[in-house]
């Protein structure tokens, strides 16, 4: 961990404290832990002065071990194997103690009741072989308590709504931008897996920044960006276009008044105090999201993290087919939105037909499957519904939505030029 930031990234989220057998290796840990989350480069020195300014390795033999243990280091390849190694003797530990407590058991109570001890025993044991550490059962009574919880919550915010809110449900999760669209989902949620679908050109990038603009400018919530196609001169530009509300192939030729490069200086003002992370990766891998993702949720705490797009990720395994790589792909990402307790974003290219390109059973693994297309003009004449708003041009439709109902489409208004979108207006 003194030496790689891979390393840092597999420890930090793998480990905890109490897994090594000394104290002191512990503390040790928890340092280099506090100082990866305040992104200061964990380093013999920096861990030294650390230590200092809390009072701890104030033992001279405190601080040879340090620099033995800065000095020999593992490669980062075998970091895993080493994580391994260090959780299996953690539970080696706990089952010598489980020895030890059940002696003592027998020799303080000789006339115990065999059947209760073993059964006992057992149970404990089945918690050190067949269970991983992160896994939990639950009781009846701790299910029924959870019930109670929600059923009570969910009773206080609907009074809430109806007295404070006016009949508004408030949102479980992050706004997605769209005021129908929060209505009917109720926001993206922690461990939330979102698909959104749509052809080349019709919007995909708009749509997923429209989505950063929500969440991480108008509502200062910390947002990761991961593109696969697009420089950072290119990512910023759009957000030039989308803050100001000029057009963007007229930001892109530079060829814009005073008066509008003020505006769009303005918005990137916004830009600079929002909660919004782009990392261009053309070469993206889905263990390198992995990886990403696990270092700014510890560093920036972020809720969102959007994938742009996943067509684009390099293949794990080449004699996979393109439905399988993508249903891997997807599934990886419902692992780390669970995992981590974010909603993850996957941007996916659609069929000219409107299929899903790749895995159609992706969607069995997402919790909400949107699809972003356009209007034709023959519906836009015909549909009268579509006559009760103002200028409609794209559809949302929900595809899924695991909370929800879905086989909905949703009118919006897309301009491809200012790259903005917004609710279509009902003609009142």
């Amino acid at each position: 961990m003194l030496h790689s930031e891979e390393a840092c990234i597999e420890a930090y989220s793998s480990l905890m404290a109490d897994n090594f057998y000394s104290p002191k290796h512990g503390t040790i840990f928890q340092l280099i832990g506090s100082l990866y989350e305040r992104e200061i480069r964990p380093t013999y020195v920096e861990l030294l002065k650390e230590g200092h300014s809390l009072g701890v390795f104030t033992n001279p033999r405190d601080l040879e071990e340090i620099k033995y243990i800065a000095e020999h280091y593992i490669d980062d390849e075998n970091i895993k194997y080493w994580i391994r190694r260090v959780k299996d003797k953690t539970r080696l530990r706990k089952y010598e103690s489980f020895l030890r407590k059940s002696y003592q058991v027998l020799i303080d109570n000789p006339e115990i009741e065999v059947e209760q001890t073993l059964m006992e025993a057992e149970e404990e044991l089945t918690n050190l072989t067949a269970l991983e550490i992160d896994d939990k059962i639950d009781t009846p009574e701790e299910m029924a308590q959870l019930g109670y919880d929600e059923v009570e919550r969910r009773f206080i915010r609907y009074k809430e709504i109806q007295e404070l809110h006016k009949g508004v449900l408030p949102l479980d999760g992050l706004p997605t931008g769209f005021d129908n669209l929060n209505h009917i989902t109720l926001g993206y949620k922690p461990g939330d897996l979102i698909i959104l679908g749509a052809q080349t050109g019709h919007g995909k990038t708009a749509f997923a920044l429209h989505t950063a603009k929500e969440i991480a400018v108008n509502n200062q919530r910390n947002v990761l960006y991961l593109n696969t196609e697009m420089s950072r001169q290119q990512i910023a530009l759009r957000w030039g276009s989308i803050l100001s509300a000029v057009e963007h192939d007229r930001i892109r030729s530079g060829s814009i008044n005073e008066t509008e490069l003020s505006i769009i200086l303005e918005g990137y003002s916004r830009l600079r105090q929002s909660g919004f992370y782009s990392y261009p990766c053309p070469n993206l891998t889905p263990e390198k999201t992995i990886s990403v993702a696990r270092k700014f949720r510890a560093q920036k705490n972020i809720d969102l993290m959007i994938i742009d797009y996943i067509g684009r990720m390099d293949k794990m395994d080449p004699k996979l087919q393109e439905w399988q790589i993508l249903e891997q792909i997807v599934k990886t990402q419902k692992m780390l939105a669970q995992n981590l307790g974010i909603a993850v974003m996957c941007l996916v290219q659609l069929n000219p037909d409107g299929t899903l390109q790749g895995a159609k059973r992706m969607k069995n693994e997402c919790d909400l499957m949107l699809k972003l297309a356009p209007i034709s003009k023959e519906e836009l004449d015909e549909s009268e519904d579509l006559k009760k708003y103002v200028e409609p041009n794209y559809y949302i439709a929900i595809e899924k939505n695991r909370d929800g109902r879905s086989g909905i489409r949703i009118p919006i208004k897309f301009d491809l030029q200012k790259q903005t979108m917004k609710d279509a207006e009902r003609i009142r």
